[in-house]
């Protein structure tokens, strides 16, 4: 998988750069594309996590450009995995991943986008949202109590809050982008049945108990609004900038190989190239090694 034009059919039925149109009841959890054999997604996989080590190193030695990658999901869809096997070959020097989970008290007196901002990648890094700044639009909107306890004064928390946070939310990644941070959001879209499945064996392995929590069963009671929820926000902040990837994700090898075959195409659309050295470090270079010669 070493070319765009070879990943281009791992990606593009998944990639939404302009949401108006977007409906969540298209997408198929289940589909697996044209590879039917796990065996194969696995090789296809290695080839892509091969690929993705050589660009993260020219990205990091380049130093101009930093990549963002969001995931969002039900709980049990996959995240974690999906970053560990996506990201194994790559230099941990030149990654960060950050979760978030409920703000805390001093994330709440700040914006909604504050403490991800802290926690951008710098030049040349790859930076990991587990969960974002759209969970504002998520289990805020699913459970609007939560607005309680933001600290918003009432005339900032009318009908339009949530058409106001996708505004802000576009804007930011605008400039994110203006500045040389790209920008690819992944919704692993995952079935209420797949998700029990989950649970089930969760609740059935003791090591993966601290996994599980009473409260993720509670959450598949509102699972139509959050649906809802991620079907708006797509068609929302889906931009040709910062695109959406609404990856299938009941099976969770062609979860991993649709996620890397979109890193690597936006790796690839950025012109990634070891720095030139200047003529005067090529002659130092030059004595330097005429000295380590004479050792």
């Amino acid at each position: 998988m070493p070319t765009t034009d070879a990943i281009r059919p791992f990606i593009s039925p998944y990639r939404i750069s302009n949401g108006k149109k977007f409906n969540l009841e298209s997408s198929r959890p289940d589909d697996t594309g044209e590879i039917k054999d796990k065996e194969h997604a696995g090789k296809l996989l290695a080839a892509g996590i091969l690929r993705l080590s050589e660009l993260q190193e020219k990205l990091y030695a380049h130093d101009q450009w930093s990549l963002l990658l969001i995931f969002q999901a039900m709980d049990a869809a996959g995240k974690d995995s999906v970053i560990k096997h996506v990201m194994s070959g790559v230099n941990p020097q030149g990654v960060h991943v950050s979760s978030f989970k409920a703000p805390s008290s001093e994330d709440l007196d700040h914006d909604f986008l504050w403490r991800c901002s802290k926690v951008l990648p710098e030049r040349g890094r790859i930076g990991i949202f587990n969960r974002s700044y759209y969970e504002e639009t998520l289990v805020v909107r699913v459970h609007p109590e939560l607005l309680n306890k933001q600290k918003l004064h009432h005339s900032l928390r009318g009908k339009n809050i949530w058409d106001g946070r996708f505004d802000d939310i576009n804007n930011y990644e605008k400039f994110l982008t203006r500045n040389g941070t790209l920008v690819r959001k992944f919704f692993l879209n995952v079935s209420l049945d797949e998700q029990k499945k989950r649970f089930l064996e969760r609740l059935d392995d003791p090591s993966k108990h601290w996994k599980f929590s009473a409260a993720d069963v509670t959450e598949r009671g509102h699972w139509q609004g959050y649906m809802a929820a991620y079907e708006d926000m797509i068609r929302h902040t889906a931009t040709e900038r910062a695109p959406w990837f609404v990856v299938p994700a009941d099976k969770k090898w062609f979860t991993r190989l649709v996620v890397v075959s979109a890193i690597i195409d936006a790796l690839e659309s950025i012109d990634l190239s070891y720095p030139v050295v200047s003529e005067a470090a090529k002659k130092d270079n030059l004595a330097a090694r005429r000295l380590l010669e004479k050792e």
